[in-house]
C-alpha cells in the first residue's frame, strides 16, 4: 500500500494510533463469522456439540498435542489443570512474581498457596536459577508464563521439575503461535492453559479458553471436570464446575484460528521494524534469546519515567497500555499474604517501567513508522 493511493480521512486515521484496534480482524472475516454465527443459530445446538468437538481437534493440532479441552475462560482453564491433579489446600504452586494476577489466582482458587519467584530482567519471564531455593516438600508445581507471547526456558524448567517430582503447567495465556526451540507454546509442559479474550492473539468474541496436554488421565479428568463433574447427565462423579467452551465461540475461534500463522507473521515484522528502528537510548527494548519465537502478542518496552514516556506518546495520538502496574504480592487481593515493597524488586522494577507499544496484525507498516518516529524523538 502506498502513501500516495491513500485518502486523506484515512491518512489521519493512520495518525491517531490505537493500541488495539479489534473491529479490523472482524471486518475481515465479517462473512465467515456471520456464516459460523448462522451455522450455530440452524444447528439448535449451543453447548457441547460439533463444534466444539471440531474446535477441539483443530487446536490441538496446532499445538501438535493429543488433547484439547475447550473451557470458559483462561483463568478457568490454569484453575482446572491444578484441581484435576489433585493440587489444593497445603500445597503450593511456584509462579512468577512478575505475571497478570489471573496465574495466582488459578493457584488460590484450587486452595493451594501460591509462591513466587522473580523473573529473569532480560526477558521478563521467571528466572530458573531461582525456583529450586522456593521449592520446599509441599511445593506440587511450577506454573510458567509465557509472558507478553515470549516462552519461558522451559527446558530448565522442565529438568528442575523432573529432579523434584513437580507438575510443570504453562501460562500460555499470550503465546498462542509461539515457539520454543521449534516446539509449540502450549506443548511445552505436562499441560497448559490458555485465553482466548478478545484482545489475545487468537481472540474470541467473549471470553472464551482451553487446555491442551498429551496427558491421557488428565484429560479424561478435565472433561468430566468442566460439565459439573459429570459424563452422564445428571449422573455427578466429582463436584465439578460450570466452565465450557460454548459452540458459538468455538465457531468463531475455527474461523479465526486460520488466520492465526499470518497475523502472527504481521505482528514479527511490526515487532522487527520496532527492534531495529527504535534507537532511543533511554529505553530498554525486549531481548529474544536464541531459539526463541515470540507471539508477540505485546511489544514491551522499559524506561525509568514511564509517566512521561506514556503521555508523551498519547498526546501525539498513540495509543499505549502498560501491562501490568501492580505486581500480584502488592495488590491488596493478597494482603493476607503480606508481602512488603521491596521483597520482590525485580518484579516491581519491572511493573513501574513498562510501556506497551501498539501491535496488532492490522497494524500499517506507516503506522509502526510513526511511532518508531515518535519514539525516537521523546527526550
Amino acid at each position: 500500500m502506498h502513501m500516495a493511493n491513500l485518502s486523506l480521512p484515512t491518512l489521519f486515521k493512520m495518525m491517531n494510533i490505537p493500541f488495539l484496534d479489534l473491529k479490523a480482524p472482524h471486518q475481515e472475516l465479517r462473512a465467515e463469522l456471520q456464516q459460523a454465527f448462522n451455522d450455530v443459530l440452524d444447528s439448535g445446538w449451543f453447548i457441547q456439540g460439533n463444534q466444539l468437538q471440531a474446535f477441539e481437534q483443530e487446536y490441538a493440532a496446532y499445538c501438535h498435542v493429543k488433547h484439547c479441552i475447550g473451557v470458559g475462560n483462561g483463568l478457568d482453564a490454569l484453575h482446572l489443570i491444578l484441581r484435576a491433579y489433585g493440587i489444593g489446600a497445603g500445597d503450593e504452586v511456584i509462579v512468577p512474581s512478575n505475571t497478570f494476577i489471573a496465574t495466582w489466582l488459578a493457584v488460590s482458587y484450587a486452595g493451594a498457596t501460591p509462591v513466587p519467584v522473580e523473573p529473569d530482567l532480560l526477558t521478563y519471564n521467571i528466572d530458573p536459577k531461582l525456583i529450586e531455593a522456593a521449592i520446599t516438600p509441599r511445593t506440587k508445581a511450577i506454573m510458567a508464563v509465557h509472558l507478553y507471547g515470549q516462552p519461558a526456558d522451559m527446558d530448565a524448567i522442565n529438568a528442575i521439575a523432573a529432579r523434584h517430582d513437580l507438575k510443570v503447567i504453562e501460562d500460555a495465556a499470550q503465546s498462542q503461535g509461539a515457539l520454543y526451540k521449534g516446539r509449540c507454546s502450549g506443548s511445552l509442559g505436562d499441560a497448559a492453559g490458555h485465553s482466548f479474550y478478545p484482545g489475545k492473539n487468537l481472540g474470541a468474541l467473549g471470553d472464551a479458553g482451553a487446555i491442551t496436554t498429551n496427558d491421557d488421565d488428565l484429560a479424561d479428568k478435565l472433561r468430566v471436570l468442566r460439565n459439573y463433574g459429570s459424563q452422564v447427565k445428571y449422573i455427578n462423579e466429582v463436584k465439578g464446575f460450570n466452565s465450557r467452551l460454548d459452540e458459538l465461540q468455538a465457531a468463531f475461534l475455527r474461523v479465526k484460528l486460520r488466520k492465526l500463522t499470518a497475523w502472527n507473521n504481521h505482528r514479527k515484522e511490526v515487532a522487527d521494524l520496532y527492534l531495529n528502528g527504535i534507537n532511543n537510548e533511554l529505553l530498554v527494548l525486549p531481548t529474544v534469546p536464541d531459539g526463541i519465537e515470540p507471539s508477540w502478542h505485546l511489544f514491551v518496552v522499559r524506561f525509568a519515567n514511564r509517566d512521561a514516556l506514556s503521555k508523551y506518546l498519547q498526546d501525539k495520538g498513540i495509543g499505549v497500555v502498560i501491562h501490568y502496574p501492580v505486581p500480584p504480592h502488592l495488590q491488596p487481593a493478597y494482603a493476607e499474604l503480606s508481602y512488603v515493597k521491596g521483597q520482590f524488586p525485580v518484579a516491581e522494577e519491572i511493573h513501574n517501567q513498562v510501556v506497551s507499544l501498539p501491535i496488532y496484525p492490522h497494524l500499517h507498516k506507516y503506522q509502526a513508522e510513526l511511532v518508531v518516529d515518535a519514539v525516537n524523538k521523546f527526550r
